[in-house]
């Protein structure tokens, strides 16, 4: 069964003017936009862990928990976690009262971290990156089985026999992957979904990761589990409206973290290229972005896709333009697109 959500990074929202709204109010923005999900039938609504000015989501366990209060049906997780900066026992233990207080709709993404604001932040060093990512997803794969948890390792004190409460349903848990065949495997290696994470580039690429993936979980003996993809994008009316929108706002976000990340600045071609057939932005009318994301969905062999909406500086009244139309006609197109 193919399903179907919304990611965000809880960017600071403009107002009509322009002007950046409180981070408070931003927050609040967010939870009516969760709420927006699920009235327009969408299966996951996600908000991604961040600890800068630009994107100030840095409880996104509190904000799912709002969301949660007032929808019934919609799935809430977080996209993504940061495991390695943070303690897997805490994680569970949030995200699995979340599952309480949702009845059984939580889900979780881990990752690395791509943005690595949270390692200087709780005191970690990133020479350590690699190892905290592995040694916590470990602990977090013996935490979500349920029961007596012993686990000893290197980066934070071991567990004999420990009860970690509250107990609850098990609840679906994903890796996200944004170019680690290592993080593949684990995935596999844990029983735990692949979120590829496409930002930037030819989706197609990722292909090979969607096939390691299911040969990994063979090899374990593990049974199929869903392939998701995460992708930014816009939705408006037309194709010439939601680029145009979104245009100066890309331009500005990427030119910014590419002081730190290494990426390129866009151009107007890269940026069309990128809104094209063959690139990582889904921006475009419901028509546009309804037949790439089947496209994608079926070349990476994906039953799951999240489109990450927003980008700062954007309204909040343009953001809850995008949830309506790809609940009510993006999403529908694809489920006819791939039937």
């Amino acid at each position: 069964m193919n399903t179907f959500g919304l990611d965000t990074f809880g960017d600071v929202t403009h107002d009509a003017e322009g002007r950046p709204l409180t981070h408070a109010q931003t927050i609040r923005n967010l939870v009516d936009q969760g709420v927006l999900a699920d009235q327009v039938g969408l299966d996951f609504f996600g908000i991604g862990e961040h600890h800068t000015p630009d994107m100030p989501l840095s409880a996104a366990d509190v904000v799912l928990a709002a969301i949660a209060a007032r929808t019934s049906r919609i799935h809430l997780g977080s996209a993504v976690t940061v495991l390695s900066s943070d303690d897997p026992v805490r994680v569970f233990q949030r995200f699995s009262t979340l599952n309480a207080v949702s009845e059984g709709r939580a889900e979780i993404i881990l990752g690395r971290g791509s943005s690595v604001d949270s390692f200087p932040l709780f005191g970690y060093d990133l020479a350590d990156y690699e190892d905290l990512f592995e040694e916590k997803t470990q602990l977090f794969a013996e935490l979500v089985k349920g029961g007596p948890v012993t686990w000893q390792g290197k980066t934070r004190s071991s567990l004999h026999e420990q009860e970690v409460v509250p107990f609850t349903e098990p609840f679906p848990t994903w890796i996200g992957v944004g170019g680690s065949p290592q993080s593949v495997v684990r995935a596999a290696s844990h029983g735990f979904s692949l979120m590829l994470a496409i930002i930037g580039g030819h989706p197609g690429r990722f292909a090979p990761f969607s096939e390691l993936y299911l040969h990994a979980l063979e090899k374990f003996g593990r049974s199929p589990l869903p392939i998701g993809i995460h992708s930014p994008g816009h939705v408006a009316a037309t194709d010439e409206q939601a680029r145009e929108e979104f245009w100066p706002h890309y331009l500005d976000v990427i030119t910014r973290l590419g002081r730190t990340r290494g990426f390129a600045t866009p151009t107007p071609e890269s940026y069309a290229h990128e809104v094209g057939p063959h690139g990582a932005l889904f921006v475009g009318s419901p028509e546009t972005v309804a037949e790439k994301m089947a496209r994608t969905m079926k070349t990476l062999r994906a039953s799951r896709f999240d489109l990450k909406y927003g980008i700062g500086g954007l309204s909040h009244e343009s953001l809850m333009r995008t949830i309506e139309l790809y609940g009510t006609q993006v999403v529908p197109r694809v489920h006819d697109l791939l039937a």
